[in-house]
């Protein structure tokens, strides 16, 4: 579960990591909805929201994240990161000053948490 106000929710990952680089997909997955799913239900009702990053080779050398030591290589990386986001689910809300500082919280995080993760100096 993401957390006690949304117990509701798991996330679905999936990873992947050869040496073109590694990549990172998860979405939050409302646990009543799956379960319809898994009886039978139909799945155009399954609010499916995926996002995730991928760490590849700048092509400088060493073999980027995922050379065959763990080191990293002599390399630099390239991270990118994408998210779909549902801010308001109605279709006629307007974006909020509130909404774009927490997407862009969220985005930053994420960002030096991965940093952190490949213990990136700067």
């Amino acid at each position: 579960a993401v957390n006690s106000s949304q117990s509701s929710m798991l996330i679905l990952q999936e990873t992947c990591i050869d040496a073109a680089g590694a990549l990172v997909v998860y979405a939050p997955v409302d646990i009543p909805a799956m379960h319809l799913v898994m009886n039978g239900g139909d799945s155009a009702y399954v609010a499916l929201l995926p996002s995730g990053f991928s760490i590849m080779p700048d092509g400088t050398g060493g073999g980027g994240p995922v050379s065959g030591d763990g080191s990293g290589g002599n390399g630099g990386s390239l991270l990118t990161v994408g998210f779909q986001i549902l801010v308001n689910s109605l279709p006629t809300a307007k974006l909020t000053v509130e909404s774009v500082e927490t997407v862009n919280n969220l985005i930053s995080c994420t960002v030096q948490k991965i940093r952190a993760a490949l213990h990136c100096d700067n």
